[in-house]
């Protein structure tokens, strides 16, 4: 019986989020509709949950969710569900479906990682249901392998929507080292024949052995720089021009900058000069009112010591008029009074009482004088005060309203601007980087050349003629079926490791028609490997394989006006039960694939069909998504 596998069910689980899932059948399942419902998230998480490393897309739609569920079932009629975290790590294997809901139990622990010494991983399971566990497959031309990974197969069944553009051949990854390892995997797939067989060669020289070593870290360094390279905004030439228009906007929005802080600084220091004013004024304010209400006190005992100098003068006048009397100072009797032995005199008493009393007025009076202009001070003040406090209340408002936000959102645009610039600066930097990378290499794969040491050669992989003609008769008549235009001849080309259409290298093309013979070599591979009972994992995902409908590089890359559509679609339709292939696309598959139960549309509208792969977080919850 032929061996294969069949996805059935993917599902997200989260504590407190509705879970997520989309079923899937024998023969085509199609997923088409709206951008952003997560129709290209569904092929990173299958590949996430057959083995890949991640991250996974980290999409606002998926926060929640902690937990993945990949059910699946061999074409033999076995039901497994695979488990894992969408931090990623390790697996578990639980018996039967699970899509609604957590399995019970711990399951089977499998690793992330493949290895040959121990099965007890998911690549080691897999392979083991496909009839390829144990299978080597080569790495260079010394005839060193490697053992095979399932992740060898799933970069050449689950083609998502930045592989199937690559101007590059579909056994590439751009990882130079790995491209031998990847035609030995086709052709595994093609002859059902590993390389366990193969010998090692000769043992390198040190000058070779050097030389690989060093190509294999240029090789791992270009594609972390490659990795860096696809998230950039766009190629050197538009982050250059990108990076000249933020020079200007930075010059611009500089000055602005310098007038605004131009204008803080005045404002701040009309500020600081008005509350000095301010605090000076309500400091002698203080000053005078505390004088005043000594100098008040003072005058007081100016009073009082006037009235008792007048109470001593006018006493003395009447002592005077009472006349001889008994002495009030020694007490003599007018007839024993002698003046000499008393000091007391009415006359001299009654002239010191006048004197003072006239020394205490010229002060009184210079008090007067003293209070009378300090109550003006005072009085001054009290009017400049409010004025003063209005003056900076107005400056401080102005300043709080107007003058700070206006410099806060100036250097903030500022900062933006320059952050934006360092992380142009810093883009550049990376593609300057990975060129520099590319010739490094490209100048040690000249010296290899010229000694005669290929070690990486992809053309060490042999490769046999007949049966690469037997996969290009099968890739064009997938094409012929398709109503590709103008097809008539189709070559597997071994130096390029790729396909060439009516004469012309593929990677030639548009990337629109890129696009679809890639999913032509994609199909070709599956439907080669049923007719001539090879090994498969029986499954296929294609990511936008009609780009050409909605994206053409050019009139030469437009199919819109074609039936490929209709016939693409037709032809998948009636694959056999034992070959599953998904489709996601933007455009509407044609009416009778619409129609079917393994067709889903999502909608992004609420009510109308399928929301999208999550359920909508702000509607409420009705029914299962």
């Amino acid at each position: 019986m032929t061996k294969g596998l069949r996805l059935r069910y993917l599902s997200f689980h989260g504590p407190s989020r509705k879970f997520a899932t989309i079923a899937f059948g024998p023969g085509l399942n199609v997923i088409h509709g709206a951008s952003n419902t997560g129709k290209s998230f569904i092929v990173d998480a299958i590949d996430f949950m057959l083995g890949g490393k991640g991250p996974l897309r980290d999409i606002p739609e998926r926060v929640g969710y902690d937990q993945i569920l990949l059910a699946m079932e061999t074409l033999e009629g076995s039901q497994f569900t695979l488990m894992r975290s969408t931090e990623g790590g390790a697996f578990r294997l639980f018996d039967g479906l699970h899509s609604d809901k957590l399995p019970e139990g711990d399951g089977t622990p499998l690793a992330d990682t493949h290895s040959d010494r121990n099965e007890e991983n998911l690549s080691a399971n897999l392979l083991a249901r496909i009839d390829l566990a144990h299978k080597r497959v080569r790495r260079n031309k010394h005839g060193d392998t490697n053992s095979l990974s399932f992740r060898n197969l799933a970069r050449l069944v689950i083609i998502n929507e930045e592989e199937i553009i690559q101007q590059r051949s579909p056994l590439s990854d751009g990882n130079y080292t790995a491209d031998t390892t990847n035609t030995s995997v086709f052709k595994l797939l093609l002859t059902g024949v590993d390389d366990s067989a193969l010998a090692t060669a000769q043992p390198r020289s040190p000058e070779e052995q050097s030389r690989n070593a060093q190509l294999d870290l240029l090789d791992q360094l270009i594609e972390h720089h490659r990795r860096q390279v696809k998230e950039l905004a766009g190629p050197p030439d538009e982050l250059e021009a990108q990076r000249e228009r933020l020079a200007d906007s930075m010059r611009s929005q500089g000055e602005l900058l310098a007038v605004s802080e131009t204008e803080f600084k005045n404002a701040a220091a009309r500020r600081r000069d008005i509350a000095r004013r301010l605090e000076e004024g309500r400091d002698r304010l203080t000053e005078i009112t505390a004088l005043l209400e000594r100098f008040t006190l003072l005058d007081a005992h100016y009073r009082s010591d006037t009235d008792r100098l007048r109470g001593i003068e006018e006493a003395g006048s009447l002592f005077g008029a009472l006349g001889a009397d008994i002495c009030p100072f020694c007490g003599s009797a007018p007839e024993h009074h002698r003046k000499a032995e008393c000091d007391f005199d009415v006359d001299k008493a009654v002239g010191a009482a006048q004197s003072e009393i006239r020394k205490i007025e010229v002060r009184q009076s210079e008090l007067k004088q003293t209070i009378a202009t300090l109550r003006k001070e005072a009085s001054s003040f009290e009017r400049r005060l409010p004025s003063l406090e209005d003056q900076l209340a107005s400056v401080s408002g102005e300043i709080d309203r107007v003058v700070a936000p206006n410099l806060r959102q100036l250097r903030t645009a500022y900062r933006q601007l320059a952050d934006k610039d360092g992380e142009v600066r810093e883009a550049l930097a990376i593609y300057r980087g990975l060129s520099d990378l590319e010739q490094r290499k490209a100048a040690l794969e000249r010296e290899a050349d010229a000694t005669g040491d290929g070690s990486n050669s992809p053309g060490d992989v042999d490769l046999a003629s007949t049966t690469a003609d037997k996969f290009s008769g099968i890739v064009l008549s997938t094409l012929k079926a398709w109503h590709f235009p103008d097809i008539d001849r189709v070559h597997f080309e071994a130096k390029t490791r790729d396909l060439v259409i009516n004469g012309k290298n593929r990677t030639s093309f548009g990337k629109g028609l890129r696009a679809i013979t890639q999913a032509a070599f994609t199909v070709s591979l599956l439907q080669y490997c049923r007719q001539f009972e090879t090994p498969h994992p029986g499954f296929i995902v294609l990511d936008s394989p009609l780009l050409s409908y909605r994206e053409p590089e050019g009139d030469g890359d437009d199919l819109s006006g074609t039936d490929l559509n209709a016939h693409f679609f037709e032809f998948l339709s009636k694959l056999p039960d034992d070959r599953q292939v998904l489709v996601v696309e933007n455009t509407d598959p044609p009416g009778d694939i619409q129609a079917s139960a393994q067709t889903v549309k999502f909608t992004k509208i609420e009510g109308v069909g399928r929301y999208g792969y999550f359920p909508n977080a702000t509607a409420p919850e009705v029914g299962n998504p």
